[in-house]
């Protein structure tokens, strides 16, 4: 029987080991070395694109979930952990639910027993190593594509979900979270972000149509925002940049509604503009009102209206919402909407209750799919981000 080796001397071979192995390899790597620290079963479980279920990694099969288990995220204790963010303890503490992240963004929990009294120091070190190899790996994996997968997705959607930034980062100056329904037959809502210094790039984005023209539209949406962004142009120049390549494509046909904003993470003024586009709404001690701002037109509109860059000093706690029209207008059995009020009162309150950001927008989209009887009519997209000072 072989010694522990420790946590770090685990780790580190685990990221040598890792640099020629593909993302299906990665259960047996973590097995092997968690075992070598003295956390054996180390089990790992991915969230699907949904975050309702806990699917498990075996590496067997073309979605490397073969014989693995599955668990819902509601109602079981390795959710527990996956929700809360915080390892949680089973069997008086020898085995044990951890999570698995990214930075800030939810990747699912990994399960691990313990030979004596539960280190969660150690726990959370492999954890977090886990958490990078996951992302290292997944980007050239189909087999994670099919596995945080439950059925068959959309081409648009596929394209949407190639496109945006991971949808949850932190740091000790701004939070930044977003979500997206529906998850496999998205079409034109799009949302993005980017730090550069101090300052944090942000944008929603709405494509009209719900078909793959809408998917394509978002696309080249986003894609010369960030091109025009990374190129240094100022925050007033782009969106004549993007209505250009919009008419030179779509021959305005096609348009895209937006809000581009850049919040100085140092000073905490926002600045940004709206394109026909829902203003965003700031919540700042429990009461909320929308930032209003002289709207420009649609993008690909070519309307001629003038573009007002508008400007918010957020004081520290407060936080920001853009969304689209998705979110407020799903309707009930008698036809009454989910409404901004609603919307806004849900945040508000389960933010209150001290959850993780997150979870906040996980439970948001579940409320409003229920409302909706499990289906939107439209895509509905939310991004959320938090000033600390």
């Amino acid at each position: 029987m072989s010694t522990p080796c420790g946590i770090d001397t685990a780790v580190a071979t685990l990221a040598l080991a890792s640099h020629r192995s593909s993302f299906t390899e990665l259960p047996a790597l973590v097995a092997r070395e968690a075992a070598r620290a003295g956390l054996p079963e180390a089990r790992l479980f991915i969230a699907d694109r949904q975050e309702r279920f806990l699917r498990e990694v075996t590496g067997e099969g073309p979605d490397a979930h073969r014989g693995g288990a599955e668990m819902r995220v509601d109602g079981t204790v390795a959710g527990l952990a996956y929700t809360k963010g915080e390892p949680v303890r089973v069997d008086r503490g020898h085995r044990c639910w951890v999570p698995v992240l990214d930075g800030t963004e939810r990747l699912g929990v990994l399960h691990v027993a313990n030979e004596g009294e539960p280190d969660f120091e150690a726990m959370r070190i492999l954890a977090s190593m886990v958490g990078l190899l996951v992302v290292d790996k997944r980007a050239n994996s189909d087999a994670y594509a099919r596995l945080i997968r439950t059925r068959p997705m959309s081409v648009s959607a596929e394209m949407q979900w190639s496109l945006m930034p991971p949808s949850t980062f932190a740091n000790t100056r701004v939070t930044i979270s977003a979500a997206t329904e529906p998850a496999y037959d998205n079409a034109g809502d799009a949302f993005d972000y980017a730090l550069s210094g101090d300052i944090a790039h942000l944008a929603m984005f709405d494509a009209m149509g719900h078909d793959n023209a809408a998917g394509l539209l978002a696309n080249l949406t986003v894609g010369v925002f960030r091109n025009e962004r990374r190129r240094g142009t100022e925050l007033e120049a782009i969106p004549r940049a993007v209505e250009t390549m919009l008419t030179e494509e779509f021959a305005r046909t096609r348009f895209t509604t937006a809000v581009m904003g850049e919040l100085n993470m140092a000073t905490g003024d926002l600045a940004w503009v709206n394109c026909g586009h829902l203003p965003p709404v700031l919540i700042r001690g429990g009461k909320a009102h929308e930032l209003e701002c002289e709207p420009s037109h649609p993008l690909g509109t070519e309307l001629g209206l003038p573009v007002t860059v508008c400007h918010e000093q957020l004081e520290p706690g407060d936080r920001l919402l853009l969304y689209t029209d998705g979110m407020i207008e799903a309707r009930d059995a008698q036809g009454r909407e989910f409404g901004l009020d609603r919307f806004v009162d849900f945040v508000i309150r389960h933010d209150a209750d001290r959850l993780p950001v997150p979870e906040t927008l996980r439970r948001l989209v579940q409320a409003l799919m229920n409302y909706h009887h499990g289906r939107l009519d439209d895509d509905a997209t939310v991004l959320f981000c938090e000033w600390h000072g």
